[in-house]
């Protein structure tokens, strides 16, 4: 009988000892909740020091509520337009180096520059990012969405995905390392965000832009955002149940063209007195961010929300050429231009993080960062050794002391293609870098160099390049060794096939 009862007393201390061991942190889910061509200034959460008059057309609550419970980035930057910036996020590699400098078209091989009479692109990736040696496409042996699958990660893709050309590996998100993917493939953007039209998906009137696998919703009155909103939450329900640890990448199509109003929303913005084209747009960017909260709310139902990460940005700063109401280049003000091009209101974007017992709530900070960044950084969240090198850099240091700003590397923004008919305002053959507070463009067809102290001048009012040669030098120097280490591509002068200047042939 002592020795059953020392037994029983030896399984109790064992069990108590074992008890009082720490247990393997268990890895955050992540989600990357990205929206498309939204700018820096289509919210009512400023991302400035101030609310501005902007800030003051939109409506966003969740957006305000993720800014007190997490981290704001005031200068967070993308790629002038979508798929450089998508490709960037899943491989590391900037898009100098990738050599996908423009967004990608449903026909492999074909580019998507509009024509010129003086410039012709280099012969970039038009078909995109894909994992094998597609013909003109970038090959990414270690997607970022297989390393978190090989390492335990229940992988997501809804939404968007345009990484890839049609008939390319990259064009389906399941080459890619996602084991689900809803409604992701070659196309950029919606032929319809109305459920009653089935997303597209009509009899006869069927384009390469229909959004494919969201049957369960034709002919309801479902606006294309709530629709990937629910099949983002479903899809969540299995990895939750079974304790594994998920990535989900929630690309909406919105905000991107076409504007069609979400009726949930428009006529609070009618009455306001927005144009109807801009109410459209606004009533868009309300219903992204219902999606947002209710994203929010899920998690906190499903008891996970203190274990999860949800990483909030745009991919490219917010159009402003054609397409939205108002006068031209005034979207985005005070900075300046809009998607595609280098100035501030193309690449400047939103961005929030938010990733309990890590960030601190409602802070800010005035780090800058760039798409690459986002490779290094869900890898470290997750644990996960980085396998090749990239042109990112982690930005967890940041997310767990803000107020370490460090802004001494240089970010760069490459664009040797034309976009649409539009020249101004660098919307073609453009370029530029930031390295601190300064920040050189380049405008290739003009074979111009400009500068501007960013943190003085956000909107890139006053041109110091006259004033300050040294400074101009120096800064071309640095890019045009950066442009060169990572294999960039210039244009070409049609008249002689020789490439533009590089940017230090022009600093004198």
């Amino acid at each position: 009988m002592i020795r059953l009862i020392f037994g029983f007393a030896l399984i109790l201390l064992n069990s108590l000892a074992l008890s009082g061991q720490p247990e393997k942190p268990q890895q955050p889910n992540i989600i990357l909740f990205l929206v498309d061509d939204m700018g820096w200034m289509d919210t009512s959460q400023p991302f400035g020091d101030s609310v501005m008059a902007l800030n003051r057309k939109f409506h966003t609550p969740n957006m305000e509520r993720m800014a007190r419970e997490g981290l704001l980035f005031h200068q967070a930057y993308a790629n002038p337009v979508c798929t450089p910036t998508r490709t960037t996020l899943i491989s590391g590699m900037s898009a100098a180096r990738t050599h996908i400098t423009n967004w990608t078209s449903v026909t492999p091989g074909q580019p998507t520059d509009f024509k010129d009479d003086v410039l012709e692109a280099p012969r970039w990736n038009v078909s995109g990012l894909s994992t094998t040696n597609d013909p003109q496409t970038y090959s990414c042996g270690k997607p970022l969405p297989q390393l978190l699958k090989d390492a335990g990660y229940f992988t997501i893709h809804v939404g968007k995905a345009h990484w890839g050309s049609l008939g390319t590996r990259g064009s389906d998100p399941m080459n890619l390392g996602f084991v689900v993917n809803i409604a992701g493939s070659s196309l950029g953007h919606p032929q319809s965000y109305y459920g009653e039209q089935n997303f597209g998906n009509m009899p006869g009137k069927t384009t390469f832009n229909a959004v494919p696998d969201l049957q369960a919703y034709y002919g309801k009155d479902t606006f294309l955002t709530e629709a990937l909103t629910q099949k983002a939450m479903a899809a969540m329900d299995f990895p939750i149940r079974n304790k594994n640890p998920f990535f989900l990448y929630l690309g909406h199509y919105a905000v991107h063209l076409p504007i069609q109003a979400d009726r949930r929303y428009i006529d609070k913005y009618l009455a306001a007195g927005l144009d109807a084209r801009e109410a459209g747009y606004a009533s868009m960017i309300e219903g992204m961010d219902k999606s947002l909260g209710d994203i929010m709310d899920y998690l906190k139902a499903k008891g996970i929300e203190k274990n999860t990460v949800i990483i909030f940005m745009s991919d490219n700063g917010g159009l402003a050429n054609t397409g939205r109401g108002g006068a031209r280049n005034t979207q985005n003000l005070p900075l300046r231009a809009g998607k595609g091009s280098p100035y501030e209101g193309g690449i400047r974007i939103p961005m929030m993080i938010k990733w309990p017992g890590v960030t601190r709530p409602g802070t800010k900070t005035n780090t800058y960062v760039s798409a690459e960044d986002f490779y290094p950084t869900v890898l470290e969240i997750a644990g996960i050794r980085s396998p090749v090198r990239v042109d990112g850099k982690s930005y967890v240091p940041v997310l767990k002391d803000p107020a370490k700003t460090k802004n001494d590397r240089p970010l760069l923004f490459h664009y040797p293609n034309r976009w649409t008919a539009n020249e101004d305002e660098g919307y073609a053959w453009s370029g530029a870098m930031r390295l601190g507070n300064w920040k050189i463009v380049y405008l290739m067809k003009q074979q111009k160099l400009e500068l501007y102290d960013i943190e003085k001048d956000p909107g890139e009012q006053h041109d110091l390049s006259g004033s300050d040669p040294r400074k101009l030098k120096e800064l071309a120097r640095l890019w045009t060794r950066e442009l060169k280490q990572r294999g960039a591509q210039m244009p070409r002068w049609k008249d002689s096939g020789k490439p533009v200047a590089w940017p230090d042939a022009l600093a004198h």
